[in-house]
C-alpha cells in the first residue's frame, strides 16, 4: 500500500520511531503507517500529511496534556495528535514526547476507555429530521442504518452552514439511507 505524502516525512518519520521505539513500544505496520503497541494494544500512529507529520495517539483525550500540544482529529471522539513540519521540532519536543508515551503507555495498562457519545446523541439536524419525519420508509431506514452510518449523515448535512444547503444534503441523502448505506460508502 502506497503512503500518500511518506516521502515528504521521511526523516521526521524515523525520529518519532525512534522515539516510540526507545519507549518500549513494539513497531507494526497497520493501515500502512508505521504503529505503535504495547501488550498489542494501538497506543500511536505516525501519519504524513500534505503539509505536517502527525503523532497520533489513539486514547489522546485522555491524555493530561501539560504542555497544551495535543490537537483533535477532526470529529474523532479519542485520538489526539501533534503535527510537526520538521525533525527540529520533534527534537524540541523529544522529552514531552516520551512523557506522553510513557503516560499512553499507562492509561493502556490501566484499562482506561475514553467514554464515546453514542450516535443517539448526537443531534440530528432539523433539516433531515423534517425529511425523515416526512417520508416514513425513509425514517425506519435511517433508523435501521448502524450507528456510525447515522453519525456519517448527520455529520454530513449538519456541516453545511445554510439551511437551503442543508435541506439539500438531506434530499440528496435518501437514496442513499434507503439503500442502507452510510454516507461515505459506494454502492455495491
Amino acid at each position: 500500500m502506497k503512503v500518500p505524502y511518506a516521502k515528504n516525512w521521511q526523516n521526521e518519520t524515523d525520529n518519532l520511531r525512534k522515539v516510540a521505539l526507545d519507549c518500549g513500544l513494539v513497531e507494526a505496520v497497520k493501515w500502512g503507517k508505521p504503529c505503535f503497541t504495547h501488550r498489542k494494544k494501538n497506543v500511536a500512529i505516525i501519519i504524513p500529511l500534505k503539509e505536517a507529520c502527525a503523532l497520533s495517539f489513539f486514547k489522546g483525550a485522555l491524555l493530561k496534556d501539560r504542555k497544551q500540544i495535543l490537537q483533535k482529529i477532526g470529529r474523532t471522539q479519542a485520538g489526539r495528535w501533534i503535527q510537526f513540519t520538521s525533525s527540529k521540532e520533534i527534537s524540541a519536543l523529544q522529552a514531552t514526547l516520551r512523557s506522553y508515551i510513557h503516560e499512553a503507555i499507562e492509561i493502556e495498562e490501566s484499562g482506561k476507555k475514553v467514554l464515546l457519545k453514542k450516535a443517539s446523541e448526537y443531534v440530528v439536524p432539523e433539516e433531515l429530521r423534517a425529511r425523515l419525519n416526512a417520508d416514513p420508509k425513509l425514517n425506519a431506514a435511517f433508523e435501521a442504518l448502524t450507528p456510525g452510518r447515522r453519525k456519517s449523515y448527520i455529520f454530513h448535512v449538519s456541516g453545511a452552514k445554510q439551511a437551503k444547503t442543508r435541506a439539500a444534503r438531506a434530499e440528496k441523502c435518501a437514496p442513499m439511507i434507503l439503500g442502507g448505506r452510510g454516507f461515505n460508502e459506494r454502492p455495491k
